[in-house]
Formats: structure tokens, sequence, C-alpha cells
């Protein structure tokens, strides 16, 4: 019921910039908390980013300062500006919405987009 499309990402060098977008249709959970994640191959997905109702925000380690996520007042996009980027970024992301107002349950899916980071 609930979708989340993903577009952006591809190939850039290390140092460059990408930009991670995620809009959500369907039944459209407004203001649910979203999120950002990221999985390479044979490893364990793990978190990136966060976008809470309230519109904090947090981050992994190591992300340090250089990725910023956003979205709408009502959670339906959201996005993952990605700076400064290093080959060691190279992977799959996903954007995730809760199901939740309650509590934080990634739930809600996108469909991954690949980051590669030449070096």
């Amino acid at each position: 019921q609930v979708q989340l499309v993903q577009s952006g990402g591809g190939l850039v060098q290390t140092g460059g910039s990408l930009r991670l977008s995620c809009a959500v249709s369907g039944r459209r959970y407004s203001d649910y908390t979203m999120g950002w994640f990221r999985q390479a191959p044979g490893k364990e997905r793990e978190f990136v980013a966060q976008l809470a109702r309230d519109g904090s925000m947090w981050y992994q380690d190591f992300v340090g300062d250089r990725f910023i996520i956003s979205g709408d007042s009502a959670r339906y996009t959201l996005s993952l500006q990605m700076n400064s980027l290093k080959p060691e970024d190279t992977t799959l992301y996903y954007c995730a919405k809760s199901s939740s107002s309650n509590s934080v349950r990634y739930d809600w899916w996108g469909q991954g987009t690949q980051v590669t980071v030449s070096s």
C-alpha cells in the first residue's frame, strides 16, 4: 500500500557529491519518521541518518559532517545530500519510513539506489 520510490545516486569520483531522493506514494503516513540506510554486499544493513517527526536529525558516526538529511514536514519526500564522498561509501542506499506514530518502525522501504565512488 505504501511505496517509496528512490532516485539519484550514480558514479562519482572521490571527493565528489551526490544527492539521493525518496518519494512516498499510496497511504503516506503523514510526518512519520523517515531515514536512510545503506548495505554493502555480504554486510548488514546499517543506519545512515534519520529525520524524526519533530524535525530532529540523527547521523551515524561515519557520516561526520559530510551528509545532510532533509525532507518536507509531512515526510512525503526525503533527501540525502552526500558530500566529500569516499570509496568506502560505495554501496546500495535505501530510504525507509516508519509505520508507527508512537515508535520508529521502519516497515516501508525504497528499492535502493547505487552509489559508486571511484578512487
